[in-house]
């Protein structure tokens, strides 16, 4: 990997491919001067290789060959190179020695690895894309690498991660944020898919299922729709109501799970778009759970940090010594 004041770092998931340039600072710490968006792996309609560049291009024409660094479903079996899982427990030096390279363009492309892990239960779960944030949140405090830590990232898939003395454990996937997108535009559930969120409505949502016996959930669902016909709730507060009922499983399951201790946290860390982060902590709160909220973005920016220093060191470690003597 050549020396290069600038990189690309690229976040290429299912239904977006986000692209930073980043300046390498003289701490080797980057500084994102540019932003870049286009299409999802699952929406590219020619090539990978054309779609990246179609994204990258002006920055490639005013600073010439530039490294590119990506991560997320990329990496997959749907994706350009697919990169083997790394089985949890992992730190970040197995990351950024797993990471896969090759050349595109004469541009020098990594890819950072997903993370694998074995649950309790002989379960298997996966990741790509959501190690980087939690590698990112790993370098905000010395904190962060000591003791257990439980990380919440909301989206899509939402992660729960376990930190334990600065090593990734374990995690569960809760496909919370693709429920809500499939239920909300292909059932009979919602009427009215473009309301304004409510609060109320989505407080009564979680209560619900806080509040439910256990194994609600499937039947709860339909409350959805049966309040609306009894009018306890309108259309334009289904939604809210909706995403308060899979949000507030989300939270309860987790809080429930047999893999750590809820009532021996602290504080959860949440890591994830503003509105959304803000929810889940809400709920959380419920439980009696104190909530930390880290931006998204920053966090990413991190864990491309942590992989770029630690593959650049082992550069410098790898570089033969020409001096004179």
């Amino acid at each position: 990997m050549p020396i290069s004041n600038y990189i690309i770092a690229v976040d290429w998931g299912t239904s977006h491919l986000r692209a930073f340039l980043c300046r390498v600072n003289d701490d080797k710490h980057l500084t994102i001067i540019d932003k870049a968006n286009g299409l999802g792996v699952s929406k590219v309609i020619h090539s990978f290789e054309k779609t990246l560049f179609e994204c990258i291009n002006p920055w490639v024409h005013q600073h010439g060959k530039l490294p590119v660094f990506m991560m997320g479903q990329i990496g997959s079996s749907i994706g350009w190179k697919e990169t083997n899982y790394i089985p949890c427990p992992t730190q970040l030096e197995d990351i950024s020695a797993k990471c896969v390279n090759f050349s595109c363009a004469d541009h020098d492309i990594t890819i950072i690895p997903g993370l694998s892990c074995r649950l309790y239960n002989d379960m298997h779960d996966v990741m790509r894309g959501e190690e980087m944030q939690v590698l990112g949140w790993l370098q905000q405090s010395p904190q962060h690498l000591i003791g257990n830590h439980l990380i919440c990232l909301p989206g899509t898939h939402t992660k729960w991660v376990l930190i334990k003395s600065g090593q990734i454990v374990l995690f569960k996937t809760a496909m919370t944020g693709e429920l809500y997108d499939l239920l909300s535009t292909q059932s009979i559930l919602i009427q009215e898919n473009n309301a304004e969120f409510n609060q109320a409505s989505f407080q009564l949502g979680a209560d619900f299922t806080l509040k439910s016996e256990q194994g609600s959930f499937i039947h709860g669902l339909f409350s959805v729709r049966s309040k609306q016909l009894f009018g306890e709730l309108s259309h334009s507060q289904a939604k809210s109501y909706l995403s308060g009922l899979l949000i507030g499983s989300d939270v309860r399951a987790a809080m429930n799970a047999q893999e750590w201790q809820s009532s021996q946290l602290a504080q959860v860390s949440i890591i994830g778009a503003k509105h959304l982060s803000q929810l889940f902590s809400q709920v959380l709160k419920v439980h009696g759970i104190n909530t930390k909220i880290y931006p998204v973005a920053d966090m990413t920016l991190s864990g491309f940090n942590s992989v770029y220093q630690q593959m650049s060191t082992s550069l410098d470690n790898n570089t033969p010594d020409t001096s004179m003597s």
